[in-house]
C-alpha cells in the first residue's frame, strides 16, 4: 500500500470514527436556518433575489461566482439588523480583494444571537428555605456564528462565465449548556449574455454538518425535575438548497435604469408550505426589481416568502413577503436601507436594516 493510500485510509477512519462517537444523525427541515436570513440590506429589499445580479462583497454569501463581477480591488460591507422588538441582533461583515483580473477571494462573517438570557436555575436559595435571591440570576447568550471563506474566477472555457465555491464553519453557541461546530460548501457560477444574466447557486452542495455536544451535568438537575430526557450529543445534517436566478436590465432613459430579477429557491428536505411543493422538493419564488438614477439613487422593491397557510377554520389561505428599499452612493460609499416583512403581512411584523458598503483601490 502506498503511503498517498495509507493516508487516505486513515483520514476516512478518522472521520469515520468522529462520526460513529455521537450517538444520531438526523436532518431537520429547518436547519442553519439563520444562514437563510440573508445579508446587505439592498438583497433584502428585493427579496433576497440575488443570484444571477449580485456583483459586490456580499457575493460571497450569496453566489460567490459574483466576487469576479467587483470592479475595485477592495469591497467592505457591514450590516446590522434588530429582530422581533431588538430581542435578536443579526450583523454581518465581509471583505474581499482582487487577486488578479481573473480571482478574486473573499472573508466574510456573519452572526444571529440573542444576548442577556437570564438563568433562573439558581433563583431560590438552596438552604432549603425557598427563598428568591436575584443575585443569584446569571446572563447567557444563544448565539449563532458563520464564518465564510470565498473564492471566484473567470471561466477559461466559455466567455462569460464566472465559478465561485465558498467553505464555512459553522458555530452555534447556547451558553455553556451546548456548543455545535459544523461545515459545509456553496458553490455556484454567474453568465452573463448581453442584458441578461443568469445564475445558480448551490447551498450546503455535500451537506452541511453541525455536531452537537452538551453540558449534561448543568442540565441534569433541571430536566430531571420536569420528566424530560437529557439530550444526548448527535449530528445536524443541513441538506442542499438549489438557486436558479434570471436578471435583465433595462434602459428607460438616459438617466433611470431598471434591473429586473427572479430566482427560485429548491429545497430538498420534503414538503414545506411553498407555491410548489411535492414530497420531495418544494419551490418557493421571489421576485426583485431596482430602479436607478444615474446609478446613484436605487428604489427597490420584491415579493418573495409564499405561503400557503392554513386557518382555525380549515380554509387555506397564501401570504406573501413584501420589502422594500432604498440606497444612495456617494463616491466610494453606498449606503442601503431595506424595510422587510419577517412574518404574515397582517401582523405588520416589519424590520429595519442598514447596511454600508466601501469599494476603493488603493490602501494608504
Amino acid at each position: 500500500m502506498s503511503s498517498k493510500t495509507k493516508t487516505v485510509v486513515l483520514l476516512l477512519l478518522f472521520v469515520f470514527q468522529v462520526f460513529t462517537a455521537f450517538s444520531q444523525i438526523y436532518t431537520p427541515k429547518y436547519s442553519n436556518e439563520f444562514l437563510a436570513i440573508g445579508v446587505g440590506a439592498r438583497a433584502f429589499g428585493m427579496s433576497n433575489v440575488q443570484s444571477a445580479l449580485v456583483n459586490d462583497v456580499t457575493a460571497a454569501y450569496w453566489n460567490p461566482a459574483g466576487l469576479q463581477r467587483i470592479k475595485t480591488k477592495y469591497d467592505v460591507s457591514l450590516m446590522h439588523a434588530e429582530y422581533f422588538a431588538g430581542i435578536a441582533k443579526y450583523d454581518y461583515a465581509g471583505f474581499a480583494v482582487r487577486l488578479d483580473t481573473q480571482s478574486v477571494i473573499a472573508a466574510s462573517i456573519i452572526r444571529f444571537g440573542i444576548d442577556d438570557i437570564p438563568d433562573t436555575r439558581y433563583l431560590f436559595d438552596g438552604n432549603g428555605n425557598g427563598q428568591i435571591n436575584y443575585n443569584n440570576v446569571k446572563f447567557f447568550s444563544a448565539a449563532d456564528y458563520a464564518f465564510l471563506v470565498s473564492y471566484a474566477r473567470k471561466s477559461h472555457l466559455i466567455e462569460g462565465l464566472n465559478l465561485g465555491v465558498n467553505l464555512k464553519i459553522i458555530n452555534r453557541t447556547v451558553g455553556s449548556f451546548a456548543t455545535a461546530w459544523g461545515f459545509g460548501f456553496d458553490v455556484g457560477a454567474q453568465y452573463k449574455a448581453g442584458k441578461w444574466d443568469l445564475g445558480v447557486v448551490a447551498k450546503d452542495v455535500t451537506g452541511t454538518f453541525n455536531a452537537w455536544s452538551y453540558n449534561t451535568a448543568l442540565l441534569k438537575d433541571a430536566y430531571a425535575q420536569t420528566n424530560n430526557l437529557l439530550p444526548s450529543n448527535s449530528i445536524e445534517v443541513t441538506l442542499p438548497r438549489l438557486i436558479p436566478g434570471i436578471a435583465r436590465n433595462f434602459k428607460i432613459t438616459k438617466k433611470i435604469g431598471l434591473l429586473a430579477a427572479s430566482d427560485l429557491i429548491i429545497t430538498f428536505d420534503g414538503k414545506r408550505n411553498t407555491a410548489v411543493r411535492t414530497g420531495v422538493f418544494s419551490i418557493d419564488p421571489a421576485i426583485g426589481i431596482e430602479a436607478d438614477y444615474m446609478k446613484i439613487v436605487y428604489l427597490r422593491f420584491g415579493v418573495g416568502n409564499v405561503q400557503r397557510i392554513k386557518t382555525f377554520e380549515g380554509n387555506n389561505s397564501t401570504s406573501v413577503q413584501p420589502n422594500f428599499g432604498l440606497g444612495i452612493k456617494i463616491s466610494k460609499f453606498t449606503i442601503d436601507y431595506a424595510l422587510t416583512n419577517l412574518g404574515n403581512v397582517s401582523e405588520a411584523l416589519y424590520s429595519n436594516v442598514f447596511s454600508l458598503k466601501f469599494s476603493f483601490d488603493k490602501i494608504k
